[in-house]
C-alpha cells in the first residue's frame, strides 16, 4: 500500500481525489467517542436507531438501515425493488454499472440494461419508451434507477421536474424508481429542494455519510416499513451486520446536525477553482452545480494521468477518471489557503 504524504515541500498536501478522503473533526471524534452503544444485530444500538429514524424522516419514509457502504446499500436496495432474474434500467454511467464490481447481477441476479451515458440529464421519453412492460415475453423491466447528485455527469443535478416525469413513467408502467443519492445532500442544498421532496418520489435510496458530509464511514438505505425489515437479512447475507456500531452512527448523526448546510462552501470553492481553470480551456464552470469539478483534457498537453503525477509531485492530489478525464472534488478538508495552492498549481501546469 503506498502512503502518501501529508506535506511537500511547498506544504500541506491538497487532496482534491474524491470527498471521501475527509477525516473527522474534533468535534465529531468527541461525539463517538461518548456515543451510547449496544449490539445492532440484535437492533439494541441506541444510536444507530437514533440515526435511523433520523434519515427516515429527512426523507418521509418509515424506516432506514445503516450499513457499512453506499455500494452495499445501493446492492441491497436493488434487491429490495428487483426480483432475481429481473431487469433493471439504468444510465450507462451510472455507479451502480461502472464502480459496483457487477454487484446486482452476481449479488441480486439481475439484469441491467442502460441508456446511454447522459449525466444528470435524464430523457424521461426515451427512458420511458425502454420500459418492458409485465407480460413482456422475455423479461420485463422491475424498476429505475438514476444518480443524484451524478457523480460521473461531473456533480450534475437531475431537476426535480425531470424526476417527477420519471416517476409518473414509472407509475404508468407498475414499477419501482430506486435514488443513489450518496451525494443527494449536494442536490438538497444546490436547489433547494426539501429532502422529503426528493424521498416522496422514490421507493428506495441509499443516501451516503462518508463523502460530503465527512463521516468516516456509512450509508443508509432508506424505504418503507416493509422493504427495510428485509434490507436487513440482506444486509446480513452480504457480511453487512456490525455489533456496537453506534460508535459510527454517531459521527453520521454529527455529520448530519453540522456539516449539511456547509456544503454550500464547498460548492463556492468548486465554482472559483473552475473559473480559475477555465481560462485553460478544460472546464465550463457554469456547469459545475455542486462539488465536483470535471477537466475534459480532450485538448490539452497533458492526459489525466500524465496531469495527476505531475499535480501530485506538487502537492496536489486529483482523480484520474479516464485516459483524457480528470475530476477535482472539494470538501471540509479544503480551505481557501488550499484551494489557492491547488488553483496555483493545476493554472500552471496546464498553460503547458
Amino acid at each position: 500500500m503506498v502512503e502518501l504524504p501529508r506535506t511537500t515541500v511547498g506544504g500541506p498536501v491538497v487532496d482534491l481525489r474524491s470527498d471521501t478522503v475527509t477525516r473527522p473533526t474534533p468535534a465529531m471524534r468527541a461525539a463517538m467517542a461518548a456515543a451510547e452503544v449496544g449490539d445492532d444485530v440484535f437492533g439494541d444500538d441506541p444510536t444507530v436507531i437514533a440515526l435511523e429514524a433520523e434519515v427516515a424522516a429527512l426523507f418521509g419514509h418509515e424506516a432506514a438501515l445503516f450499513a457499512p457502504s453506499g455500494t452495499m446499500t445501493n446492492q441491497i436496495a436493488l434487491q429490495l425493488v428487483v426480483p432475481r432474474g429481473g431487469e433493471l434500467l439504468t444510465g450507462a454511467d451510472g455507479h451502480v454499472v461502472t464502480y459496483e464490481l457487477g454487484g446486482a447481477a452476481t449479488l441480486g441476479g439481475i439484469s441491467t440494461r442502460t441508456w446511454p451515458a447522459v449525466g444528470a440529464d435524464l430523457d424521461v421519453a426515451r427512458i420511458a419508451d425502454m420500459i418492458r412492460p409485465a407480460g413482456f415475453p422475455s423479461l420485463p423491466t422491475s424498476a429505475i434507477a438514476i444518480e443524484q447528485t451524478h457523480n460521473l455527469g461531473g456533480g450534475g443535478v437531475t431537476s426535480l421536474d425531470a424526476l417527477r416525469a420519471l416517476r409518473a413513467a414509472a407509475d404508468d408502467a407498475g414499477i419501482a424508481l430506486h435514488c443513489d443519492g450518496a451525494r443527494i445532500w449536494h442536490a438538497h442544498v444546490a436547489d433547494g429542494v426539501p429532502l422529503d421532496a426528493y424521498g416522496s418520489l422514490f421507493d428506495t435510496l441509499s443516501v451516503c455519510l462518508s463523502k460530503g458530509l465527512g463521516a468516516p464511514v456509512g450509508s443508509l438505505v432508506v424505504g418503507s416499513a416493509e422493504r427495510i425489515a428485509r434490507a436487513r437479512a440482506i444486509r446480513k447475507r452480504m457480511g453487512g451486520g456490525m455489533r456496537q456500531v453506534g460508535i459510527l452512527a454517531a459521527a453520521g448523526l454529527h455529520a448530519l446536525r453540522h456539516h449539511l448546510t456547509r456544503l454550500a462552501e464547498d460548492h463556492a470553492r468548486a465554482r472559483r477553482l473552475a473559473e480559475a481553470l477555465a481560462p485553460s480551456g478544460v472546464v465550463d464552470p457554469a456547469a459545475v452545480r455542486t462539488n465536483l469539478v470535471p477537466l475534459d483534457l480532450s485538448d490539452a498537453a497533458l492526459d489525466a494521468p500524465a496531469l495527476a503525477a505531475a499535480a501530485a509531485e506538487r502537492g496536489v492530489l486529483l482523480a484520474a477518471m479516464l485516459p483524457r478525464r480528470a475530476r477535482l472534488v472539494t470538501h471540509l478538508d479544503v480551505d481557501d489557503a488550499a484551494l489557492d495552492r491547488a488553483i496555483d498549481v493545476l493554472t500552471a501546469l496546464l498553460r503547458r
